[in-house]
């Protein structure tokens, strides 16, 4: 049988693709990545944790919006690097632009076209859009 410890991040040369799912409703929130440094404090705490590429440190999904994820289900998939989060998404919205998914831009011919609108205004919770 294979253990939580099995999860092969050397294969990603220490980063593995995390899909972010909605326990409830199966909506696909986002995708991010996880270290065993983030993956380690998502098991050990219930909150999911990531590894932020632009900044380069560990990051609480949530930290600064409240919008945090709680750990409901984590699965790996048959080669041991990728990761599906199931999560709670506390606050509405698990995207930085405000919107409940990072996958609100739907492709129409040549355009991407922004399906629903934000739940929140990045402008009131981060001072600005950067991540």
């Amino acid at each position: 049988m294979k253990k939580v410890s099995d999860v092969n991040f050397a294969k990603g040369n220490g980063l593995l693709p995390v899909i972010a799912q909605d326990f409830e409703t199966g909506e696909v929130l986002m995708l991010a990545y996880m270290n065993q440094l983030a993956w380690d404090k998502t098991l050990e705490t219930g909150k999911v944790h990531y590894w932020s590429r632009s900044r380069e440190k560990l990051w609480l999904k949530g930290e600064t919006s409240g919008h945090v994820q709680l750990l409901r289900e984590a699965y790996v998939d048959c080669d041991l690097d990728t990761i599906l989060v199931k999560v709670e998404q506390l606050g509405g919205a698990a995207c930085h632009t405000g919107f409940r998914s990072c996958f609100f831009q739907k492709v129409e011919g040549q355009d991407l076209v922004a399906q629903g609108r934000p739940v929140f205004d990045p402008q009131e919770v981060y001072g600005s859009q950067e991540k």
